[in-house]
């Protein structure tokens, strides 16, 4: 079997201590590695995973540049790179262009982390450019500890934003909603050609059942393996999903054929 994680974090080494130790303070989480890519590649050969898509962030509009020059100098044959913008920039529609020049493979967005909500309706020209650059766009979504009283991008608001760019792809990370699994499974689960969901954190904290209902729903061809590494395990996502009794074909398109897919791999 073929395994690639469509949600890792990784960080410049300059910065990667500073920011895996603040990010570890606000999640109250030990993290798994590092958060170099040195120590992200450690363990993802432990875990035997063949390749990874790493989400960086740009929280300010002045990150644009370092950020995605940084996410292109990371590209090889078994690390994806997405790039990311942040949405206040001045220059969000030509980065989204240069993103595409450097060969990135899709834009990352954090709503809490870029103060934005996903039904912003100055957000659709965003999202629209970025169907038309064939760029997958992969969000948070759900509950985040960073702003534990304000979801910026629920699963309401998550359909609203799908709708308003039919011909963009759509990736909402955590199953649609980080522990908004119910509201994600009535509002998403199924409803939009456009869309894919992620199990990033469903090792840890997904029910099976729901897990299982989920994919079940929104079908197997449109789910990616995602562990939220270094904040859940890849290993331990995958026990799970094989846990499910779902047929070899559904685990393979789940495992890495979507993200092949996505990815563009064969071409």
């Amino acid at each position: 079997m073929h395994y690639i994680d469509f949600h890792v974090h990784a960080f410049a080494d300059k910065i990667a201590h500073r920011t895996i130790k603040n990010l570890a303070e606000t999640c109250h989480e030990s993290p798994l590695t590092d958060g170099t890519l040195a120590g992200t590649e450690i363990m993802m050969k432990q875990w035997k995973i063949d390749g990874f898509v790493i989400l960086p962030i740009a929280t300010k509009p002045s990150q644009h540049l370092v950020c995605n020059n940084w996410a292109a100098s990371c590209k090889c044959d078994h690390i994806f790179p997405f790039g990311s913008i942040h949405p206040a920039g001045e220059d969000v529609m030509q980065e989204l262009e240069r993103i595409r020049s450097l060969g990135l493979y899709g834009i990352k967005l954090h709503p809490d982390y870029q103060n934005f909500f996903s039904d912003d309706p100055h957000m659709i020209p965003i999202y629209r450019k970025c169907g038309e650059l064939n760029l997958p766009v992969i969000f948070h979504a759900g509950y985040d500890p960073l702003c534990p009283d304000c979801v910026h991008n629920t699963p309401a608001m998550a359909a609203k934003a799908i709708a308003s760019a039919p011909d963009t792809v759509f990736i909402m990370a955590h199953l649609g909603g980080n522990q908004l699994w119910q509201e994600a499974e009535q509002i998403l689960a199924g409803q939009f050609e456009n869309l894919y969901l992620d199990t990033a954190l469903s090792g840890s904290h997904v029910p099976e059942d729901q897990l299982f209902r989920i994919i079940e729903k929104h079908g197997a061809d449109k789910i990616l393996l995602g562990s939220d590494c270094p904040w859940d395990s890849t290993e331990l996502t995958i026990q799970k999903i094989k846990r499910l009794g779902l047929t070899e074909q559904q685990q393979q398109l789940i495992f890495a054929g979507n993200a092949e897919r996505l990815l563009r791999l064969s071409e």
